[in-house]
């Protein structure tokens, strides 16, 4: 079923997916369901073992080439891999938080 605010902005192929994509970049900030996919996808691939800076270069790259509908992802893909090297260093410094 297609998203009835895709019909309103006239996207061909209304769905939910290309609605997000449709949006202004300022909007898609506030999306906050958009936001966490993207996070989670990057988490995903970390726990994996994958290269996660390559994969942020990949989306770069793709956004470079003109795939504007990546310019979210690559927005939200640095700031948490910037989080997650953060949260890596930590760990590797034996910091945790105390129970005081």
């Amino acid at each position: 079923m297609a998203c009835r605010s895709a019909l309103i902005l006239g996207l061909t192929e209304p769905s939910c997916a290309s609605l997000v994509t449709a949006l202004p970049g300022w909007l898609q900030r506030w999306n906050f369901i958009e936001r966490a996919r993207h996070e989670r996808t990057l988490w995903d691939a970390f726990e994996r073992g994958e290269p996660i800076e390559q994969l942020v270069e990949q989306c770069r790259s793709a956004v470079a080439a003109g795939d504007q509908s990546r310019a979210f992802e690559l927005e939200v893909w640095t700031t948490t891999a910037a989080r997650i090297r953060k949260i890596e260093a930590l760990m590797a410094k034996g910091s945790a938080p105390s129970d005081n």
